[in-house]
């Protein structure tokens, strides 16, 4: 590499430079420093397949800043030159001589551009510019990739200084005799941002290291440089406390202030003249005050003067809004002076002074209002006045209202029937002191959504719930009988329903009471299985197993111990390979009798049972049930109020029968049939019915593994068909 002075004219951008393209870049940055120092750093180029021509690989916006400065160079000669022959031609012609041929000869011949006579980098550092060229470091000869790499280091590979060092630098600058404002010309950085750097000077040397360091950040030093020295003193205190709050960012602020800022411009007084202390906000805020006291003491002495020119411009009055209170406009109207209104004068912390005129409270404007009404009807103003006046004080009235309160819920204790109802209408619509609300029945998906709407149990309550509405006098497309609060919509108000209540029998009321027991009953809850256990639920008689049921299962265990509650624990045993897709194919074939399976119906998981079951240790029902005296206080601990529909009960269960549920292989095992009936397993042979109907021997074909109890002769504790009298009965 060398360096080389190129002219301007035999230099062009490379398009191996990061920064090529067809618009100018912007220079208005770098050119302030051009038009004074000149290019200081020389430009990357490489020589051009063009004889004498170079290409710019890195610094092309100094290159377009370079041409620019040499432009207003070339335009500032003319102007001069020819300003120079004309003076000189005027000499001339009144002297008669030939023009100055000094003048002449200092001309480039063929050319009307001075030669350059002065060193490359000479001071002015115009003057290269003047000569039309720039400095230029010279790669050797390669290719684009390099170009391209020597362009994007001498990009990238650049590390702006900090605001400390920045600080530093021009600090030596203004020792050397440079002002603001010629540090800005020379950087191309207004005198305000010269100003905020020079600022950092007001700082301690310990904040400028943390700030140099990014212990401290941008905003914090900012406003420590409006503190005093032993502000910040005071401040680093805090910074060397481990256990103390140290206020940063606008904390700061107001900490340093006493927590307030109050800006020049919010006074209402002459602040040059009143002498007060201001300092002088350098980061684009107003100035500050910084004798809060004193300025309270003068803004109230003018916001009281103003107050006193509104009385005496004919306001009825002026009010003053503390710092400690708020105008909320909402809780006022808008009233002319003629009428009333008066004017409020809204102070606030900061100092900050807002006049709100012509304005009433709304309580105020309604009260004249009503005057107004009266007036206009004709009534008298002691008339109009006497019924405006309450007949009750508050105390008075809170006085009967209790008493009467006292007395009604007295009386109710005889009176069942209208408490009852009166339950139900608050249970219904609501109050002040009531807040009940239908269960959502939330969905974790479309398909759990579809499979609860289309149920029985959601059919034969929805039907039940629509003749309740009409008995109340409702619309009976309403979604629910409950809910509100009790002011709502007309015909569904809490005294409407009462009223209809009371008109209604005690068997309709309690049927009202079981629809609204229902709907805001809660999904998952412990009151479910209470409440089914008490009425002696069975499951079977109103839920059957369908895709969204099995889309859910994905534990192979618990798939397992399915397959063996519905076609027997050989069947399962051979199974137990299978993946569980092919093992609720195998499940759903038993429930419906497909391919030749053993039906299996009236079936439900354990889950579903009443009381409900686990099939795995890891289960979340069973633990989830009542235990000891509880259990016992609802009955779930007794056999005989199990629902007969589930399979086989948890380990440890009480009542032999049913811990062997669904087993079967062994010899002594018993079978349950969905149908109630107690089968006795042969060891050898079929199940044997101790009834009058005989086992199903049918057989499925074996599906990938062999169906070991079928190819045996053995049937799973399958029950009657679907076509069965008893089963329909």
């Amino acid at each position: 590499m060398k360096l080389k002075f190129i002219p301007l004219d035999r230099l062009a951008v490379s398009k191996a430079n990061m920064r090529h393209g067809r618009k100018a870049p912007d220079v208005s940055d770098i050119l302030p420093t051009v038009r004074m120092r000149g290019v200081l750093q020389p430009i990357l180029v490489r020589e051009s397949a063009e004889a004498g021509m170079f290409e710019i690989v890195a610094g092309r916006r100094r290159f377009h800043a370079a041409r620019i400065v040499a432009a207003e160079r070339e335009a500032s000669l003319e102007g001069a030159r020819g300003d120079a022959l004309a003076a000189a031609q005027d000499d001339n012609t009144a002297s008669g001589a030939a023009l100055n041929p000094a003048a002449d000869a200092a001309m480039a011949p063929g050319t009307d551009l001075p030669v350059c006579t002065e060193p490359a980098f000479a001071e002015p550092a115009c003057a290269q510019l003047a000569c039309a060229g720039i400095a230029c470091a010279i790669l050797d000869e390669a290719d684009d990739a390099a170009a391209i790499e020597a362009s994007l280091i001498e990009n990238i590979a650049r590390l702006d200084p900090d605001e400390v060092t920045r600080w530093e630098c021009f600090t030596r600058l203004v020792r050397e005799g440079r002002s603001p404002e010629q540090i800005g010309q020379t950087f191309g950085l207004p005198d305000l941002a010269v100003r905020r750097v020079l600022a950092l000077g007001n700082l301690l040397p310990r904040i400028r290291d943390l700030y140099r360091r990014d212990e401290i950040d941008a905003l914090t030093v900012r406003h420590l440089t409006l503190a005093s020295k032993s502000q910040q003193k005071a401040w680093l205190a805090l910074m060397d406390d481990a256990e103390a709050w140290v206020p940063r960012g606008h904390q700061l602020k107001n900490w340093l202030f006493g927590g307030q800022s109050i800006p020049v411009g919010h006074a209402l007084f002459d602040v040059e003249g009143s002498g007060l202390a201001i300092i002088a906000d350098l980061f684009g805020e107003a100035p500050l005050i910084a004798e809060v006291e004193a300025f309270w003491a003068l803004q109230n002495a003018a916001i009281e003067a103003r107050r006193q020119q509104y009385i005496e411009a004919g306001w009825p009055d002026a009010i003053i809004v503390a710092a400690s209170e708020h105008f909320h406009s909402w809780e006022y109207e808008k009233a002319a002076k003629r009428k009333g209104g008066r004017v409020y004068i809204d102070v606030r912390a900061n100092g900050e002074v807002i006049v709100h005129e012509g304005y009433l409270t709304r309580k105020e404007a309604a009260r004249l209002a009503r005057q107004a009404e009266a007036k206009s009807s004709g009534e008298s103003d002691e008339g109009a006045a006497a019924s405006l006046r309450p007949e009750l004080t508050a105390v008075t009235r809170n006085y009967i209202d209790l008493h009467r309160h006292a007395a009604t819920r007295a009386a109710l204790l005889d009176s069942s029937g209208v408490a009852l109802r009166l339950f139900v209408a608050h249970a219904l619509c609501g109050s002040p002191l009531w807040r009940v609300s239908a269960e959502p029945q939330t969905a974790k998906n479309e398909g759990v959504h579809e499979s609860v709407t289309e149920s029985r149990g959601e059919a034969v309550f929805d039907a039940r719930r629509r003749a309740v509405l009409s008995l109340l006098g409702c619309d009976g497309e309403d979604t629910t009988v409950v809910g509100g609060t009790g002011w709502a919509s007309p015909g569904r108000d809490l005294t409407t329903i009462f009223a209809r209540l009371m008109a209604l029998p005690d068997p309709d009321v309690l049927e009202v009471v079981a629809v609204a027991m229902g709907e805001t009953l809660a999904a998952g809850s412990r009151a479910v299985e209470i409440a089914g256990a008490e009425i002696g639920l069975s499951m079977t008689d109103w839920w059957q197993a369908d895709d969204a049921f099995f889309e859910g299962l994905r534990d192979r265990e618990v798939l397992l111990a399915m397959l063996a509650e519905v076609a027997g624990s050989d069947i399962a045993k051979a199974n137990e390979r299978e993946k569980g897709k092919a093992l609720k194919t195998i499940i759903r074939d038993h429930l419906a009798g497909n391919n030749g399976r053993v039906r299996r119906g009236n079936w439900v998981p354990r889950w579903m049972a009443v009381p409900p079951a686990d099939y795995t240790a890891r289960g979340v029902y069973a633990a989830a049930m009542p235990r000891g005296a509880d259990a016992k206080l609802n009955g779930l601990d007794d056999p005989a109020r199990r629902a007969d529909g589930g399979g086989p009960a948890p380990e440890g269960s009480q009542g032999d029968d049913a811990a062997q549920e669904g087993s079967g292989g062994a010899e002594g095992e018993r079978d349950i049939s969905e149908d109630g009936i107690m089968r006795n397993r042969d060891a050898d042979g079929p199940a044997v019915s101790t009834g009058d109907h005989e086992a199903d021997d049918s057989r499925g074909p074996a599906d990938g593994q062999v169906d070991a109890a079928m190819a045996g002769g053995q049937i799973g504790p399958g029950g009657p068909d679907a076509d069965d009298p008893r089963l329909a009965a």
